[in-house]
């Protein structure tokens, strides 16, 4: 530290800032072993001059006594110095006055100038990019400033101008030459450069048509690592095999779209004229992570240049391709389908330039843009785990964005911070920019305040590379380093392409209305064949001949596979199948059987689950006293042969597992649950971080558990999971809300891929979502989960009245778009999250969760419920007094969910058990139509009530009661017991809740209460 503090003086007294100096001292420290002035120097050289004159002294002695870098600083001092007096190494020759003045100014200068010259290398490090030729047209600055700053040097003028003021440099300095740091490498090696070398080849490494942003990594290996890669002289060089490549790939991307266009000019097909680029980019980063061993690249992108990615990229059949711009078409499959440019596609081949199988998959996405990003990461990520791929070295994402989505959508960022995340981390993604430098019809400069798209990448210390998308061979560096970066480092990293959009939003829009000087520029733009193909045939890489007998070839193909198109039924949706599972449907992709198996489980079965879930597994584990009563009430609970909320969990999760289906559990707070019941993680109190999942030691040979606490995200993590849910038909994979209110921030997700997937993509996918959700006072948003938003989008018709030949149950859950259930007890809850696993198909399941019910002391289920031979129950029918002779009873309540115990205990006061039935849906969509019939039926002389604890014009009124009169035939009417109409989902008073209850449950039991009213 002595050393240190000595020499911050030295350079404090040279005018130099406090940090300027670190990088010049190369990380070594300064003069580590220099100490003290050598003994043989006088008192007056001691005590008279600084500590650099010192230490010059000592080294003049011996130069080994002083750091590597001083050294190289004292030979340049003799390099300077006249004749004979730098040749002198006694220490009595410097000890005169003049000698020794001139010494310490010789220096002085030496150690200001390399320190101002090594700042000059780090300001193009660090704002090199903001100088850089990006943009193709010449018009814009990629970063939205046309200032450049200034420390950069760019001219000899700006040197003579500025260089004297900022860094005591001038035009005199252009020929002298500086030892260069460690943290660059434009020397190619230790030799010293003049300081117009060192200009000119920091332009060239930050100021071409590549820019980089990087210096704020807070990783010095990594930083070192990029400056080689983008400052070591002559490193981008591309062989002529490679750049014969690079045209072929060019060719293909170009000529597609102007295939497209002359066939169908009409068409909106989202091209990808003006970033052409693209396609050759994409493959150069799957080539060279398919070289590094990976053989799974999943890829999401939005509606620009789909096509050519599906066609040149994923090799869907140019055929098939076509097929989709048939006017004419027909659906020949289930299902709505989808616009051509929304498809996706898995496809397997030979990667021809490594010899490598590789599959390759294309996520379906909506016009929702951004709403696939964390989609792609959560299938990533479910086929690396499935794989045991725990470093991402055999499966990788690539995310494809537009610049004005990837800077204003926030699911972005999310997505972002969900990259180092354990259980959600993919191992790094390449995330591709198509930076069109518009949005549909705004211009940049009023459509973000960051001066990149990309600015967001920042926050996860992911390097940018910006390049000119209208340089071929800068961008397919760029495009090689991303996927070196991601090999080597296993993190994020961003290729921003700076391009154009040759037309409009799409081809039928008129780009001139709002940005006529953009496009006055585009159409005089040479497009990118072009000037590419003119310099290899200048280079002599290809000749002309070549080059038009390469476009011929492509044509041709493309020509041959539109006549195939006209010939061939080929347009079934299943062709475009993003996650297929062979192993799971037939060949025609229909399900094996249509039978379900009963759900329950025998008594062995049962005991151990249930007093795995009340012991801890590990010996010397201390969990904290209230877990601790926890765990003794369940084991209470287990003796006697009953189940609570989470018991009735731990049976369903614990019986898969050991039928070797994986269970993962996500969302916020979910290993401890919301309501603190769950405990699926114990933290030993004693010891940080250790931690037990006692589910994870139920049975020797057991299908992993993963249950993890995500980020504060619903959008990000619901698609997270909704991809991994994709992956394999052979696991649970459940989101559950924090509260159920919560999940209104990932409706894109619920609307856009969950509800219609099947419909639009022939997508099975078996996501479950718990949602938290009852009317108990805690306000308007820790209350309702929004049913009423799930059941308008259930596809049932509320009018007809199902007929099926086979099994009802199965037969409707087949034809439902998905499930949703409100389940009054524990043992329900475990029967459908295993019915959810045993049903010969996958349908995402709704689940409105209880939260007083969790401790409800009636909310209890025993063993016998989850016997040998019991099944999950649609409706459960009322078992009391009313069932002894129902042409007796009065009236008849529909009810689901928490309100029945409410109901019950109203009922029980008033002494009513034979005169009122409730009911229970617990399922509620598809609706139980058959099981509804059989209980009005019973129940031949009383009226019909449908009550629920929501308000009128929210929660399942308006799904039901149709319904209901489709079952009686409009022989009697339904009437409604509830909370009247309103806007908020719920009260926040807590006494105006109480007088709500009270006034609907009064309703409900008066049984005068409807008599000469209507329905």
């Amino acid at each position: 530290m002595s050393q240190l503090r000595a020499l911050a003086a030295v350079l404090r007294g040279a005018g130099v800032g406090g940090s300027q100096w670190l990088p010049w001292c190369g990380g070594g420290g300064p003069a580590r072993r220099w100490v003290e002035p050598r003994r043989g120097c006088s008192s007056a050289a001691t005590h008279g001059s600084s500590y650099v004159e010192q230490m010059y002294l000592a080294w003049l002695e011996d130069h080994k006594s002083v750091h590597e870098s001083w050294d190289t600083f004292f030979h340049n001092i003799q390099a300077s110095s006249p004749s004979g007096e730098a040749g002198e190494r006694r220490p009595s020759a410097l000890l005169q006055g003049r000698a020794l003045s001139h010494s310490a100014d010789t220096t002085r200068k030496v150690v200001e100038d390399h320190l101002a010259v090594h700042s000059l290398i780090r300001a193009y490090q660090i704002r090199g990019h903001h100088v850089a030729q990006l943009d193709p047209l010449g018009i814009l600055e990629a970063d939205l400033d046309s200032f450049v700053p200034s420390d950069l040097i760019t001219t000899i003028d700006k040197l003579v101008r500025i260089g004297g003021r900022f860094y005591g440099l001038s035009a005199s300095d252009l020929d002298r030459s500086f030892q260069l740091p460690p943290t660059t490498f434009i020397g190619g090696g230790d030799n010293p450069l003049p300081l117009k070398e060192i200009v000119r080849r920091l332009e060239i490494s930050y100021c071409g048509h590549i820019g980089v942003e990087f210096m704020f990594i807070n990783n010095v290996d990594q930083c070192q690592w990029i400056r080689q890669k983008i400052e070591t002289p002559g490193i981008m060089q591309f062989s002529n095999a490679e750049k014969r490549t690079l045209l072929a790939r060019l060719i293909r991307s170009t000529r597609f779209e102007d295939f497209l266009a002359r066939k169908w000019s009409s068409e909106k097909r989202f091209g990808l004229e003006g970033c052409e680029v693209l396609i050759p980019a994409l493959k150069t980063m799957i080539d060279t992570s398919s070289a590094a061993g990976i053989d799974n690249v999943i890829m999401g992108m939005p509606h620009r240049g789909r096509l050519n990615v599906l066609a040149n990229v994923i090799r869907k059949d140019l055929d098939q391709i076509f097929c989709q711009f048939d006017s004419k078409l027909e659906a020949a499959d289930e299902g709505s389908g989808d616009v051509k440019y929304h498809l996706g596609l898995y496809h397997e081949r030979i990667n021809r330039e490594t010899d490598k199988n590789i599959t390759l998959s294309l996520m379906a996405n909506p016009s929702h843009l951004e709403a696939v990003d964390p989609v792609v990461q959560g299938k990533a990520k479910a086929e690396q785990f499935y794989r045991g791929d725990t470093q991402g070295k055999k499966v990788m994402c690539i995310s494809i964005h537009g610049d004005a989505a990837f800077a204003g959508q926030g699911v972005v960022y999310e997505t972002f911070h969900l990259s180092e995340l354990p259980s959600y981390t993919t191992h790094g993604t390449i995330h591709v920019v198509v930076n069109n430098q518009i949005g549909f019809t705004t211009d940049p400069r009023v459509a973000r305040s960051s001066p990149y798209p990309t600015d967001v990448a920042r926050v996860v210390n992911a390097p940018i590379f910006h390049v000119n998308a209208d340089d071929p061979e800068a961008v397919m560096y760029v495009c090689r380093l991303a996927a070196e970066w991601r090999s080597t480092f296993n993190k994020d990293v961003v290729v921003d392409l700076v391009c154009y959009r040759r037309f409009g939003h799409n081809e039928m829009d008129e780009p001139m209305f709002t940005q006529p000087l953009m496009y006055k520029q585009i159409r005089r733009q040479q497009r990118v064949l072009r000037k590419y193909s003119d310099r290899l045939i200048a280079e002599g890489v290809v000749t002309l001949q070549e080059f038009e007998e390469e476009v011929a070839k492509y044509d041709k193909i493309c020509e041959e596979a539109y006549k195939s198109s006209k010939d061939e039924k080929i347009s079934q949706i299943r062709h475009w199948l993003d996650s297929p599972w062979p192993d799971f449907f037939t060949a025609e992709g229909e399900p094996r059987s249509m039978n379900c198996v009963p759900t329950g489980l025998n008594e062995e079965v049962l005991q151990h689950i249930g007093q795995a879930a009340s012991s801890v597994p590990l010996e010397d584990f201390k969990v904290h006293p209230g877990v601790s009563r926890i765990l003794r009430g369940r084991a209470e609970l287990v003796k006697s042969r009953q189940m609570d909320w989470a018991l009735g969990e731990y049976m369903a999760f614990g019986s898969l597992l050991k039928d070797g289906v994986h269970v993962r559990l996500s969302g916020q707070d979910v290993e401890r649950g919301t309501f603190s019941h769950r405990h699926h993680v114990l933290h030993d109190q004693g010891v940080d971080k250790r931690m037990c999942v006692p589910m994870n030691h139920l049975w020797a040979n057991q299908a992993p558990y993963t249950v993890c606490n995500s980020s504060l995200s619903e959008y990000g993590v619901l698609g997270f999971e909704l991809g991994f849910a994709m992956a394999s038909p052979n696991a649970l994979i459940l989101w559950e809300a924090q509260f159920g209110d919560f999940h209104n921030t990932a409706q894109c997700i619920i609307d856009q891929f969950i509800s219609p997937g099947q419909a639009k993509w022939v997508r099975h996918n078996g996501i479950v979502l718990l949602l938290p959700h009852g009317m108990e006072g805690m306000g308007p948003e820790h209350s309702s989960a929004r049913p009423e938003r799930f059941l308008q989008m259930s596809k049932d018709d509320p009018d007809h009245f199902p007929e099926f030949n086979g099994d009802f149950e199965v037969q409707q859950l087949y034809d439902c778009n998905w499930i949703v259930v409100n389940c009054s007890n524990p043992a329900n809850y475990c029967h459908v999250l295993r019915r959810q696993i045993l049903l010969p198909f996958r349908k995402p399941l709704i689940i409105f969760t209880p939260k007083s019910l969790l401790r409800h002391p009636d909310a209890r289920s025993s063993f016998d419920e989850l016997a040998d031979g019991t099944k999950f129950k649609r409706v459960i029918p009322d078992e009391g007094l009313a069932t002894q002779n129902p042409d007796q009873v009065k009236r008849v309540i529909f009810c689901t969910g928490k309100v029945y115990y409410e109901l019950a205990r109203e009922r029980r006061q008033h002494k009513l058990e034979r005169d009122i039935a409730i009911i229970r849906l617990e399922q509620i969509s598809p609706f139980p139509f058959d099981l509804v019939r059989a209980e009005v039926e019973k129940y031949t002389n009383a009226e019909l009530v449908w009550c629920q604890e929501e308000h009128k014009n929210m929660g399942y009124y308006d799904y039901v009661r149709p319904r209901l009169l489709t079952v009686v035939a409009d022989r009697k009417p339904v009437w409604y017991v509830g909370r009247d109409p309103a806007a908020a989902p719920a009260t926040g008073s807590k006494f105006t809740h109480l007088n709500e209850l009270k006034r609907f449950m009064d309703t409900a039991f008066d049984l005068r209460a409807f008599h000469g009213n209507d329905a």
